[in-house]
């Protein structure tokens, strides 16, 4: 079969399923901060429930930039959490709903929705891998994450904030909707025999939206 560089096994503990080349584009490190100085809050509505997220723009300026620009232009509408470990992390914003039902490679790939260029790596910016937190998947390579992302479901400080996964915000509603979806039942996507992708919900759950929170009165 051929090797999928989106083969989550294969690669680091939160591979981003991006098979662009392992380079990195800077954005501006311009404020994003709302009008009057306070930090964004985007609302992540699911077929499971709604979760608010403050996003940290003084410590991750760019990261924050790259996730407001997607929102802003609605990417994340009508993806899926993709991967899902119970006692881990849901991670979501790459994919669409066909992936649960792929039988090939081109299946998957289909599937996977084309990226911006990858951003700088922000790790190390004093926001740690605890319970809540937002943060940004990625490959192997240091400076490749695009625009999916994860919330971690436990404290996995002492395994990611070493390998220098970024975080950008945390959950501050909503933990409950969190919580409802690692409890969802997995499968492993299986191609001629050979698993080619783990931890995806057997039951699809839907982004239906990704919006600023002001944008959403």
């Amino acid at each position: 079969m051929k090797r999928l560089c989106l083969t989550l096994v294969a690669f680091s503990i939160l591979a981003s399923a991006s098979c662009a080349e392992d380079r990195a584009v800077t954005t501006d490190k311009k404020t994003v901060a709302t009008a009057d100085g306070k930090n964004p809050v985007v609302v992540i509505d699911t077929s499971m429930g709604t979760i608010k997220v403050e996003l940290d723009a003084a410590k991750a300026p760019i990261t924050v930039k790259n996730f407001l620009d997607y929102v802003d232009d609605k990417f994340y509408d009508g993806l899926i959490f993709h991967r899902v470990i119970e006692d881990f992390m849901i991670q979501g914003g790459g994919f669409t709903p066909g992936l649960k039902d792929a039988k090939s490679v081109d299946d998957i790939k289909s599937s996977q929705k084309k990226t911006r260029d990858p951003i700088k790596n922000e790790s190390g910016n004093g926001l740690s891998n605890t319970r809540g937190t937002i943060a940004m998947a990625r490959t192997r390579a240091l400076d490749s994450a695009t625009a999916q992302f994860y919330i971690n479901t436990v404290d996995n400080s002492a395994k990611l904030d070493r390998p220098r996964y970024c975080v950008f915000g945390k959950v501050i509603d909503g933990m409950d909707v969190v919580d409802k979806i690692r409890k969802v039942k997995t499968k492993a996507i299986v191609i001629d025999g050979q698993p080619a992708m783990a931890d995806v919900p057997a039951e699809t759950v839907l982004i239906k939206s990704v919006r600023r929170a002001d944008a959403t009165k």
